[in-house]
């Protein structure tokens, strides 16, 4: 029985070069596309396909917020993070969401391919360059307290705020993005600045950056290595 996946990349020639690539193996049938963040949400809930493989750099809703949101409608979909950044700060992110793989885009040929493979057998994947990283981050802050991360404090909606924030939305089209006045994404995004203790957007966009949220992508940096 194939695996059915679903990819989600705002660039259709990313998301072409990722089915050919995938279906060559035979075992595996890509069943839907998404082009945005919400697209992204809303075909994974009605089509629950066995692994969704998501951009990091999703517009409107990034790939971490959109894992959030599948694992809790879909929770037997597994995610795979496809991602330009190789941050621990990132990767830990997208586990914390509940990915079960991270794969760079750097080396997304083949390792795009066991990643499916792997995460649908219930493993986790991570690409291997970030590997040694993340255990070597975790020994380390193991040895030290803890911290919570300021995300935490943050709703939902305080997160899709901050997400078109970084993404340099303007008050009127995060409105229109997310249905709500443009009077009420203001109060939203001064709550987020002084829950997060910045005093204006440019800091706001670097915490946002510095902490998994991601800008738009441009497109000639996404197209993966369908290389082995």
């Amino acid at each position: 029985m194939s695996i059915t996946v679903l990819l989600a990349d705002d660039h259709a020639v990313v998301r072409d070069g990722l089915q050919s690539m995938l279906e060559a193996q035979g075992d595996i049938e890509v069943i839907g596309h998404a082009g945005t963040g919400y697209e992204a949400v809303e075909q994974i809930t009605e089509l629950c396909p066995d692994v969704a493989v998501v951009d990091i750099a999703m517009p409107e809703l990034n790939g971490i917020d959109v894992t959030r949101e599948v694992i809790k409608a879909c929770p037997s979909t597994r995610v795979v993070i496809l991602s330009m950044y190789s941050t621990t700060e990132h990767i830990l992110q997208a586990l914390r969401a509940g990915a079960l793989g991270y794969v760079l885009k750097e080396s997304a040929g083949v390792e795009v391919i066991n990643a499916v493979q792997a995460v649908h057998a219930g493993h986790r994947y991570l690409s291997e360059k970030i590997l040694d990283r993340v255990v070597d981050d975790y020994v380390s802050r193991s040895a030290t307290v803890m911290v919570k991360s300021p995300l935490e404090r943050l709703s939902p909606r305080e997160r899709e705020v901050l997400q078109l924030v970084v993404e340099s939305k303007s008050s009127v089209e995060i409105s229109r993005i997310l249905g709500i006045s443009a009077k009420t994404i203001d109060t939203h995004r001064s709550r987020l600045m002084k829950k997060l203790n910045v005093r204006n957007i440019g800091e706001l966009i670097k915490f946002g950056l510095n902490h998994g949220f991601t800008p738009p992508e441009e497109p000639d940096s996404t197209f993966p290595n369908t290389t082995a």
